[in-house]
């Protein structure tokens, strides 16, 4: 158990920001699934307009730090080849 005050602060910290990237990360979750439902429907247009509404969130993920930036870059273009391919 933590000791000395900073200790306990950065526990109360950490907490409160493990809710938040959680809170980032089923957002970016949310809008991939939108592109990914898409393709399987076989919407272009759909997956096209999802894909463009999933891209900013996913950058935001990587500038708050919840995602680590080659991750982002390999899953917006695996969405990117999969929509071009429809």
């Amino acid at each position: 158990m933590a000791n000395t005050p900073q200790a306990r602060k950065r526990i109360r910290r950490n907490e409160r920001r493990a809710e938040i990237n959680g809170a980032r990360i089923s957002r970016i979750r949310t809008f991939v699934k939108k592109v990914e439902a898409a393709i399987e429907g076989g919407d272009k247009t759909a997956a096209a307009a999802a894909l463009h509404d999933a891209q900013p969130e996913l950058a935001r993920g990587v500038a708050r730090g919840v995602l680590h930036k080659n991750t982002v870059a390999r899953k917006m273009s695996r969405l990117s080849k999969a929509v071009a391919a429809l």
